[in-house]
């Protein structure tokens, strides 16, 4: 899911400029998109929600680290979403119709996908608790 935003726009929009030439009032209509690589930032944070879960699947023997950094993963996605947002909200000039783009919605799947992570692991953690009581 995270590299998904590497991959497609956050927001693409269409920007109407009125221009006067000899007395003809002229609509220019100039497409545009947002992606991450235009922020530095916001390409740093992406970097690290698209490799940390990654990182994470693999350290399924130690389940507390894995817990950690799935919670770090799921505070950088969200540090992502209000980056992205505001980066948006921001760059985007004022007589615009423009409509958020498929990666700018891939993180809040991420967020769902991370909170059922969580639950997964606290679940394998009371099981093999539960089997350490009955040795």
């Amino acid at each position: 899911m995270g590299a998904g935003v590497f991959i497609f726009d956050l927001y693409r929009y269409h920007t109407s400029v009125h221009n006067m030439v000899n007395g003809v009032d002229t609509v220019v209509d100039t497409p545009g998109h947002l992606g991450v690589t235009g922020n530095y930032p916001l390409l740093l944070i992406a970097i690290v929600i698209t490799v940390l879960p990654l990182i994470t699947i693999f350290m399924f023997k130690e389940r507390k680290r894995q817990m950690a950094m799935t919670f770090a993963s799921l505070i950088g996605t969200l540090s992502f979403i209000a980056m992205a947002l505001n980066y948006i909200n921001r760059i985007t000039p004022a007589p615009i119709n423009g409509s958020y783009y498929i990666g700018s919605v891939l993180p809040c799947v991420t967020v769902v996908f991370l909170l059922m992570a969580i639950l997964g692991i606290r679940k394998d953690d009371k099981l093999v608790k539960s089997m350490d009581r009955l040795r």
